[in-house]
């Protein structure tokens, strides 16, 4: 993982959901309904529910908003049924590509995927196809600017907190967990002082593909085009971000 920084990855994303926060809250309100549904509404006791409002919370959406989404799930107020599923396929110039989507309507949402592969130069594969590729892995980020301290000092309590792994950039400390440890150094952390730009557990990628600069925009797009469907929680790849390249 080192010298990858998903954090480059994390900022791209939430300066993009800037721009259509409600479809975003959507999204979460979607997450936090599913997890309540099939656990229940104690974030205490389901897991799932904690790490979806969790998710919520970082991304400013209201008290109000998961309040409601998790009482609509625990009430029964309607007769939606989300169901998860996972795309996975190759982006343009073979950038590995895991999507995962909840959705009440798998043909209206399957119709959307395939149509932002196909339209970016890409193509949809068999399930398995690159998700041998990924490492489900939770991932913590400390904005370095919040705290005057260097990363020796970090890294102790990082340790301590039973963290696989730290990586330190000149804009953030990025903390690498086992998915079964991952709250539970959030929470360490947290005790001792710290807040996070992005706490979650997500999909790494193992090996980075870099791509033509032509490949590298067309794969910005594909991701665009996918995070803007309602359906689409999360996208996942291993394209080698090219700084510049996004700068322009």
């Amino acid at each position: 993982m080192a010298g990858h920084s998903k954090w480059h990855n994390i900022k791209r994303r939430k300066n993009a959901q800037d721009a259509k926060r409600g479809k975003v809250f959507m999204k979460l309100a979607k997450e936090i309904y599913v997890a309540a549904k099939q656990g229940g509404g104690d974030v205490e006791t389901n897991a799932s529910l904690r790490l979806a409002v969790d998710k919520a919370k970082a991304n400013n959406m209201p008290n109000d908003n998961i309040d409601r989404a998790i009482k609509k799930a625990t009430g029964n107020l309607d007769n939606v049924n989300y169901e998860e599923m996972t795309y996975e396929g190759y982006g343009p110039g073979g950038v590995a590509v895991m999507v995962q989507v909840l959705t009440d309507n798998r043909n209206r949402t399957a119709a959307e995927v395939r149509h932002a592969f196909s339209k970016n130069d890409g193509n949809l594969g068999e399930n398995g196809c690159v998700s041998f590729l990924f490492n489900r892995t939770g991932y913590l980020v400390i904005d370095r600017e919040k705290y005057n301290m260097d990363e020796e000092e970090l890294l102790l309590e990082v340790i301590e907190a039973g963290a696989e792994e730290l990586e330190t950039s000149e804009e953030a400390f990025e903390i690498y967990t086992a998915p079964e440890d991952f709250s539970i150094v959030k929470d360490k952390l947290m005790a001792n002082g710290y807040t996070f730009e992005t706490a979650e557990i997500t999909m790494l990628p193992e090996t980075y593909t870099t791509v033509s600069d032509e490949d590298h925009e067309k794969m910005n797009r594909l991701v665009d085009m996918l995070e803007d469907s309602e359906d689409v929680q999360d996208v996942y790849h291993n394209l080698d971000i090219n700084e510049s390249l996004l700068e322009k």
